[in-house]
C-alpha cells in the first residue's frame, strides 16, 4: 500500500467485523438504507455492504479524515452499495440524513461526551419508522455486573485522556434510547468484554 493512501486501518476491526455481523446480520431488513454514525476509517461498513449487497449502506463521520478513509475504502473495494460518506456529529441539532431504515453505531459512546449518545438516540429515533433498528457495539458497564479489569483500566485511560469519555452505563443508554422512542430489546456479550445492544423503533 502507498504511504500516500488515505485509507486508515483500526486494527480491532479486523478481529471484530465478523463476530459484528453475525449478530447484526440477522436483524437488518431485507434491503433499504442503513445509516452508519461514527464510520470511522470504513472498514466495517465495506465488510457489512460486501456481505449484504442487497442493502444500501450509507456511512457518516464527523472527521474529514474520516470521511476521506471511507472514500477510499470503497473506490477500492469497488462497491455500488455504499453513498458518499456524510460530515454527522451525532451531537448536532440537524442531521444530513431524512430516513433510514436500520442504523448502526460501532465504538462510538466511550469515546465521546455523553451528548453524543443523547443526539445519537433523538436523531435515530426521528428517522427510524416503525420496527426499525438501531445496533450499538461496544463497552459498557451493566448495574447487576462486574466491570471486566480489561474494561476498568480501558474506562481510566479514556478519561485521563478526556474527562468527557468513559464507558457508558447500559441502563442509562438504555433509559435514553426510551426517552426517543426506541425499545430495548436486549444485548448480545461479545468477544473482548463488548456488547451488542439492540433496539427498535416503537
Amino acid at each position: 500500500m502507498s504511504n500516500t493512501s488515505p485509507r486508515r486501518f483500526a486494527p480491532a476491526t479486523a478481529r471484530n467485523r465478523d463476530p459484528i455481523l453475525g449478530v447484526l446480520g440477522p436483524l437488518l431488513p431485507e434491503s433499504g438504507v442503513v445509516l452508519e454514525i461514527a464510520s470511522g476509517t470504513g472498514e466495517h461498513v465495506v465488510h457489512f455492504a460486501r456481505a449484504r449487497p442487497d442493502i444500501v449502506w450509507q456511512p457518516s463521520d464527523p472527521s474529514s479524515d474520516a470521511r476521506e478513509s471511507i472514500a477510499a475504502w470503497v473506490a477500492t473495494e469497488g462497491l455500488s452499495n455504499v453513498r458518499p460518506p456524510l460530515a454527522l456529529d451525532a451531537a448536532a441539532e440537524d442531521w444530513p440524513v431524512a430516513h433510514v431504515d436500520a442504523a448502526v453505531c460501532i465504538n462510538m459512546l466511550h469515546i465521546s461526551p455523553w451528548a453524543a449518545t443523547e443526539g445519537l438516540m433523538k436523531g435515530v429515533g426521528q428517522r427510524l419508522a416503525p420496527g426499525g433498528l438501531l445496533y450499538i457495539y461496544g463497552p459498557f458497564r451493566r448495574a447487576d455486573t462486574p466491570t471486566a479489569p480489561s474494561n476498568d483500566a480501558f474506562d481510566a485511560d479514556l478519561k485521563s485522556r478526556d474527562a468527557r469519555w468513559g464507558l457508558r452505563m447500559l441502563e442509562d443508554v438504555s433509559a435514553e434510547a426510551e426517552v426517543n422512542g426506541l425499545g430495548f430489546e436486549g444485548f448480545v456479550e461479545m468477544p473482548a468484554n463488548n456488547l451488542s445492544l439492540i433496539f427498535r423503533k416503537r
